[in-house]
């Protein structure tokens, strides 16, 4: 299979999960790349189904190793519960099939309440983050004044950086946010009681990918939440605080770019978006209410519902160029039937001109207007079907024409939630 980044194709919960948890019983070593706790992955295997938020969806997968990479923002309390979960199950989540980079950085405290305080004081004009402390964490990043896994080994390095950040961060959330102040001592201690079961995860990353690849295994790389809120090319400022591009994969993981193979986009059947921003295609009728029920769209982190809308082709097409995709996964499929017409924005009319991508502008995209192409919808059943020429010919054409339309072949469609729901092409 080669080494693999699967990416979101849109504004993220394309189906990920799934996609990555499938492909990862052709890969030995599967690594998640960016992104914290704000991404839910869910896999539905026999049944079952499991939400996974920090370690790779590979796990579920006997005898895979998983890492979480360098470009991760980690909550150690919510890494510790998600494993706990895991193991409840009879899961092998032991040191020797999973992962952390020692320069993964930690989620703090006063990371979360910056981020809830300041979302709250934003009012109308919410961004619209999960409050788990991913940006601030971020942010420290850059100013390079951040906690990283492998200080853990040294807690009075750890007590040295949490005390200088406390010293602006508590100034912040007491006079501009009036929030309370947190205690240096009781957070440094809080984080230290976990640092010996955390500390047995700790490893090279770089240094076991490179081995993977020298020996001829193939790598998954796992990205966490859509393109389209990549902090660069994202529907900026109303994004996340990573770079989600499949580019990024190479530097959140901490291996060369010339070693990255493949670039499989996970493309949603419809679209989709949580919290805050402009969504071109999104529909306030019973359609968008049809979608929303039939396709369970919730959010795995947060429970919110998702805001839900017609394919748009042209964000499609600008993530085909960001990221150079080889092909695509196009999932829920399902959820499309017994809806009389289907709709698909083949382009925008903005300012006079009609555009094939992205207006590159802040806040330019809440201003166009979708130019939609209309084709026949379908009332088969399509969760049993195994191969693509068993699907109706009406599906057949959808899948066709989304294909003309951005220049990518789907070499996998997803026509349920459960992982043998799945065509390969």
């Amino acid at each position: 299979m080669a080494n693999t980044v699967i990416i979101g194709a849109q504004w993220g919960d394309e189906g990920k999960g799934k996609i990555v948890d499938m492909l990862s019983a052709q890969s030995q070593v599967i690594v998640r790349f960016q992104g914290g706790n704000n991404a839910g992955h869910t896999i539905k295997v026999k049944g079952e189904e499991t939400i996974l938020h920090l370690i790779p969806s590979g796990i579920l997968h006997e005898g895979k190793v998983c890492l979480i990479g360098n470009g991760v923002v980690l909550d150690p309390t919510a890494f510790l519960g998600e494993l706990d979960a895991l193991a409840a199950r009879g899961v092998d989540v032991s040191p020797a099939r999973l992962g952390i980079s020692k320069k993964t950085h930690l989620i703090m405290p006063y990371h979360k309440s910056l981020d809830k305080a300041r979302e709250a004081k934003r009012a109308g004009q919410k961004i619209g983050t999960t409050g788990r402390g991913i940006g601030p964490c971020y942010e420290d990043k850059a100013a390079r004044v951040g906690l990283r896994a492998g200080d853990l080994s040294d807690p009075e390095l750890v007590r040295r950086k949490v005390s200088h950040a406390l010293q602006e961060k508590n100034i912040l959330l007491q006079e501009l946010y009036k929030f309370d102040a947190l205690d240096a001592n009781t957070v440094c201690e809080e984080l230290l009681a976990l640092a010996p079961r955390l500390l047995p995860y700790l490893c090279d990353v770089e240094a076991r990918i490179h081995e993977a690849v020298q020996d001829g295994q193939d790598v998954l790389f796992e990205g966490a939440q859509g393109i389209h809120l990549d902090i660069d090319h994202g529907t900026y400022p109303f994004v996340t605080s990573s770079n989600t591009v499949a580019g990024n994969a190479a530097i959140g993981s901490g291996i060369g770019p010339k070693h990255l193979n493949r670039v499989i986009g996970i493309v949603k059947a419809y679209t989709t978006r949580v919290g805050s921003g402009p969504f071109p295609t999104e529909l306030m009728d019973d359609t968008g209410s049809y979608l929303q029920t039939k396709g369970h769209e919730f959010g795995a982190t947060t429970g919110r519902p998702r805001r839900c809308g017609w394919l748009d082709a042209v964000i499609l097409r600008e993530t085909v160029r960001l990221n150079g995709l080889t092909d695509i996964a196009l999932t829920k499929l399902d959820v499309l039937q017994n809806l009389p017409v289907l709709r698909i924005c083949v382009a925008y009319e903005y300012e006079g001109k009609r555009l094939d991508y992205l207006p590159q502008e802040e806040g330019a995209l809440g201003r166009v207007t979708p130019v939609f192409e209309e084709m026949p919808g379908f009332e088969e059943d399509i969760c049993q079907c195994s191969s693509f020429d068993a699907l109706p010919a009406t599906v057949q054409a959808y899948v066709k024409r989304i294909e003309e339309l951005i220049g990518v072949r789907a070499s996998i469609i997803s026509v349920g939630a459960d992982r043998r729901q799945t065509i390969l092409r």
